[in-house]
């Protein structure tokens, strides 16, 4: 939808002035603003178009409007410019995150410096077997009956699993049966591992002698619990926050969006949507596709490692937020982690 110049002027100033103000805007409180210059009269007609056209509403019989979705989406689509954090700001949040050693760690502290800057709900989604690569996997022998496997993946995170063995294996070999993992499995995604490995153990030749089908066995026991354990679960911050904003503060509002947060489902589908994105996505209210989120906004963006989108971050917040800002925040924010996540990877 396009709009002619004074018209976009219009509902660009009438959404600005809404998400600072929090009230109905009328054409008299906008023909009072510099930055249109023309008559109360002139506004009200403007308004009239832009609340025909669906972008604008009056949400009781008073002469204010608020914006629709459709017109949150104009804004975001066509006004909306991301603000500029300063160096000093940007330096800040790049020591916290050079502060954290362990690639969880790294994810939980974006989460929540996401819901700190913007005093909204920080969620991060963790890499998933789909994109997670596998690194590295080294077994120490434990006792006779017992070997520790120890899994790295490229974004530098590490499970250990005690398992059972059947018998008691030295030093050498395990060392033999991991070396042959890791040639067979480097680079590789933890699914494509999962689905390789049923399709290798069930071959019988000469290079799957018995104990490196006992490795295999064991790494198989390893990926799959690495996979149950990660297998798309967000990170959520700050949730408590919105119990403070005024916009969500009806009860059935507010039941709606924690049950959200309970399942994780609506969430999880919609940060999987965003990582496919190239850069931000907003999704506005009713856009979601989730009645849960019906009154909320999303800003979120992929994360990386090496290039390589693993996850993704975001802000959940009411629709009646500063978009600028929030844009800005999480861009930042999703390099930054990509820094860190990258830097202990490598």
């Amino acid at each position: 939808m396009s709009l002619d110049l004074r018209a976009e002027s219009v509902l660009k100033n009438l959404v600005e002035t809404y998400i600072q103000q929090g009230q109905p805007i009328g054409s008299r409180t906008l023909s009072k603003l510099p930055a249109l210059g023309v008559s109360s009269a002139t506004v009200r007609n403007v308004m009239s178009d832009l609340e025909e056209l669906g972008l604008i509403i009056a949400p009781h019989t008073s002469a204010g409007r608020i914006p629709t979705s459709q017109g949150y989406r104009l804004f975001v689509d066509s006004m909306v410019r991301s603000t500029t954090m300063t160096r000093q700001a940007i330096d800040r949040l790049s020591e916290g995150f050079s502060q954290e050693t362990d690639p969880e760690a790294l994810l939980a502290h974006a989460s929540e410096v996401l819901s700190e800057l913007t005093n909204f709900a920080g969620v991060v989604l963790l890499p998933n077997k789909s994109v997670t690569r596998f690194h590295q996997l080294e077994f120490m022998p434990l006792s006779e009956s017992r070997i520790l496997a120890i899994l790295v993946t490229e974004d530098g995170r590490v499970q250990n699993r005690v398992l059972p063995v059947t018998q008691n294996y030295k030093e050498s070999e395990l060392i033999e049966a991991a070396n042959f993992f890791n040639h067979r499995y480097k680079g590789t995604t933890l699914e494509e591992v999962r689905h390789k490995l049923i399709s290798d153990m069930q071959e019988d030749n000469d290079a799957m002698h018995r104990l490196n089908h006992e490795a295999m066995l064991a790494a198989s026991k390893v990926i799959n619990e690495e996979d149950d354990a990660h297998d798309q679960d967000v990170v959520l911050s700050g949730e408590q926050q919105l119990l403070n904003v005024p916009d969500l503060c009806q009860i059935e509002t507010l039941q709606k969006l924690f049950d959200a947060f309970k399942t994780k489902r609506d969430l999880l589908d919609l940060l999987d949507r965003s990582m496919k994105a190239d850069g931000i996505s907003v999704f506005i209210g009713e856009e979601s596709g989730y009645s849960s989120l019906g009154e909320c906004s999303v800003v979120a963006s992929p994360y990386e490692v090496e290039g390589k989108s693993i996850g993704t971050l975001g802000v959940i917040g009411p629709t009646r937020m500063a978009y600028n800002d929030i844009i800005s925040v999480v861009d930042i924010t999703a390099k930054l982690l990509s820094q860190a996540l990258s830097s202990k990877a490598g």
